[in-house]
């Protein structure tokens, strides 16, 4: 198992800045930093192998090791309350939707202190039976636990309520379905005197989602974490009869009770931001830990609106999980201040202990506002992050039947499964079965390595996301090309600033996730005149959203279209770092093809093909591309990715969907397997017949169209295609087309 993980708190760093890395080291007492410039991160002897350089710098030490830990699940908290202390007599009511009820004891409403006695009160779901329950505590760390009785039924909104009364001890629980059903006997009206002689008060934090158990190197960390939707919390100093109850829940707070509520939190206010919001008179705000869903529908949502932002009184819930993970907050080891000399280029921090390894990949820009190369290659960080610590082959039942094979797993797919706190992808599911809709850099990313191996890669040398991309690094190493290297997320929050001075745009194998800032940059630079080379496929295909003040954590709602390992729930499409629709640029009228020409059609895991070149190759026009390539000569029918050049994704031309009417397909690819199938947006009825072998639509073209601005355009549509640039140490027809294209693009003459 993996003994040495790290991250670090940045994704890209210009010469002049600080970088911090925070190591999780059980290998031993120390552990050896060094700066390298990685150049292939592929192991496969068929190929370059691996090629890594030491780079001498001031983060080159010996460091003393230690266990950093991840606290997962996420909550919301008020870190003071001084309403609360001393309060004797209580309300505390909400409107919850569990997911899974019968996992054990779950926090709702927690004003709780764990140690050293356990003493105030808590609205819990009790692990007993699956139903509500009341904590209380005393002074003493004598602990009282009444409950309901009526095991909560998943995924049914409740109103629930409890309340205290001081003088008579006697306590009033309320667990009442929105919604009846037959045969289910879930509602439920307890009243108990308590044997307590007084609930105990403190001053910890007040906390919703989770109880409060200690505070850790200064992190507030919660145990019995919930699963599932809180809506509207409200706590009153006194106790409320039924009919107020309802009253404190339902519009604006009527001033007869305004004196006697000593919180009352409305979830929509403030959704974009990390802050919840209490609308009393205490304004006893907090803050959301772990990022919980936000923008999700609440107990009074009808299906009237789809959009938060137009109704957001229909929005007041979120959504908590135990397994929620945006920020591992370890503390930092160490930092490295980026010399100014170093030029550009894709670097990561190596650590060793003993025979353990691990890096920490980055990319170093170019100084702000300045190119150092004509040629720039954009790292799809948002890709990564999208991708980042997924566990399909472990978790998900399909996995071998989208390969064709068995899944072989990595040191790193292991390490995962049994350590769920390291968080998941959004790929992968929460505990409680919704998908995972936000992802972050701020922890270790294990895929994201060189030397990794993905189950997903295809037969050869099974490269996905960031090790695939090397082999473009590698290539441009090989060829002796000055090249700079910036993130997307680079892109996404400086725009256009960052690529304009560059003539040439290089994309990775599969830039699939893109935020508006990104393609809004990328059609600035082409309309500029520059030129763009993608090099991959199934790019520009989901529209993601990065939150504003959580740095490198990013947003992505599978709606009701396209390749989905889980879809967005009816009613929450929008993005709740932005209010953006989310979902395909496909259903948001800038498809793939709008921006590359080409756009996903296909996809299939087991074996790449090649191209077949079509008339189109004899263009003048396309001189330059097809020099030195005989005609009908077949392209890339060789290749480290697969055995073939177009494999994994593909993409197609389709003037329907926005390629120019100017684009030249050179060729495409065919003789595909039947594990190839066309992608389901293409489906408006299912049908026999959609497999490699049998539909036209599995396919990827090779596309080339000059811009109105004298730029241009090149799209080779296949993830493998980067695995074929090494052949035969660079002498083949899929190094020599690409070349042929980055040395016009890189010339000063415009396109006509």
């Amino acid at each position: 198992m993996l003994k040495l993980t790290a991250y670090a708190d940045k994704i890209s760093v210009v010469p002049g800045e600080d970088i911090s890395f925070m190591v999780n080291c059980e290998a031993g007492p120390k552990y050896k930093a060094d700066l390298v410039r990685l150049r292939c991160g592929d192991e496969n002897p068929e190929g370059p192998g691996f090629q890594e350089t030491v780079v001498k710098s001031s983060a080159s030490k010996t460091y003393k090791g230690r266990k950093q830990t991840i606290h997962a699940g996420s909550f919301a908290c008020v870190a003071s309350a001084p309403a609360l202390e001393g309060l004797e007599s209580f309300t505390l009511q909400a409107y919850i939707w569990p997911s899974t009820p019968t996992k054990g004891t779950q926090g709702i409403i927690s004003y709780w202190r764990e140690v050293p006695k356990k003493t105030g009160l808590a609205l819990i779901i009790t692990k007993r039976d699956g139903s509500l329950a009341v904590c209380l505590g005393d002074d003493e760390g004598k602990i009282e636990v009444i409950n309901s009785g009526k095991p909560l039924v998943a995924r049914e909104w409740y109103f629930v309520a409890v309340s205290y009364d001081a003088k008579t001890k006697e306590v009033k629980l309320y667990q009442e379905p929105l919604k009846s059903h037959g045969r289910t006997d879930d509602h439920a009206f307890v009243k108990k005197k308590s044997t307590l002689k007084s609930v105990g008060s403190h001053d910890c934090p007040l906390v919703f989602g989770a109880y409060f158990n200690e505070i850790d190197k200064g992190r507030v960390v919660c145990k019995g974490h919930f699963n599932g939707k809180i809506d509207r919390p409200r706590i009153a100093n006194r106790v409320l009869n039924r009919a107020e109850m309802m009253e404190a829940a339902q519009g604006p707070i009527p001033s007869h009770l305004m004196a006697d509520l000593v919180g009352v939190w409305d979830f929509s206010v403030g959704i974009t931001t990390t802050t919840i919001h209490d609308i009393g008179p205490n304004r006893l705000h907090g803050r959301i830990v772990q990022m919980p869903a936000r923008a999700m529908t609440g107990h009074n949502w009808d299906g009237s609106e789809m959009n938060w932002h137009h109704a957001p009184q229909l929005y007041g819930a979120i959504y908590f999980h135990d397994d929620d993970v945006i920020d591992a907050e370890w503390e930092v080891d160490f930092t490295f201040s980026v010399p100014k000399t170093l030029r550009s280029g894709l670097y990561a921090i190596r650590l060793r202990a003993g025979d353990t390894e691990d890096y920490v990949p980055f990319a170093v820009r170019p100084p702000r506002g300045k190119a150092t190369a004509k040629a720039v290659f954009l790292l799809p960080s948002a890709s990564y992050l999208a991708y980042a610590n997924e566990r399909m082959a472990t978790d998900a039942p399909l996995a071998q039947l989208l390969t064709g094979k068995l899944s072989l797993l990595s040191a790193q797919n292991m390490y995962l499964d049994q350590h769920r706190e390291y968080g998941a992808s959004c790929y992968d599911v929460h505990s409680d079965g919704s998908g995972v809709c936000y992802s972050s850099r701020l922890r270790p990313v294990l895929n994201m390595r060189p030397k990794y191996s993905c189950w997903l890669g295809g037969k050869g040398s099974g490269l996905w996301q960031f090790n695939a991309d090397t082999h473009i690094i590698d290539w441009l190493e090989s060829t002796g090309t000055d090249y700079d290297v910036v993130s997307d997320e680079d892109l996404h929050h400086e725009g256009l600033s960052v690529i304009e001075n560059h003539q040439v745009l290089i994309t990775s194998t599969h830039p699939e996730y893109f935020s508006k800032e990104m393609l809004d940059a990328l059609d600035a630079f082409k309309a500029k005149g520059g030129r763009l080379m993608y090099l991959g496929a199934n790019g520009f295909y989901w529209r993601v959203a990065f939150h504003k003040s959580v740095p490198g954590c990013m947003e992505v709602r599978r709606n009701e279209g396209g390749i989905r390992a889980w879809e967005a729930r009816t009613g929450e499409y929008y993005h709740s770092f932005t209010g953006e629709y989310g979902g395909l640029w496909r259903r948001n009228g800038r498809a793939p093809q709008t921006t590359a020409g080409t756009g996903f059609s296909a996809q299939g895991f087991d074996i790449s093909s090649y191209y077949r070149q079509k008339p189109d190759a004899k263009n003048p026009r396309a001189a330059f591309i097809m020099k030195g390539i005989k005609p009908d000569e077949l392209i890339g029918n060789f290749g480290l990715v697969g055995d073939g050049a177009a494999g994994l994704e593909l993409d197609r031309a389709d003037r329907l969907l926005g390629t120019p009417p100017n684009a030249l397909v050179l060729a495409s690819s065919e003789n595909h397997t039947n594990i190839y199938l066309v992608v389901c947006e293409e489906l408006l009825i299912n049908y026999p017949g959609l497999g490699g072998q049998e539909n036209e639509l599995v396919r990827a073209d090779i596309v080339f169209y000059e811009l109105a601005s004298g730029g241009a355009v090149f799209a080779t549509s296949s993830i493998a295609w980067a695995g074929s640039l090494s052949h035969n140490k660079y002498k083949n027809n899929v190094a020599r087309m690409t070349g042929n294209v980055l040395k016009r693009f890189i010339g000063p003459a415009p396109f006509s």
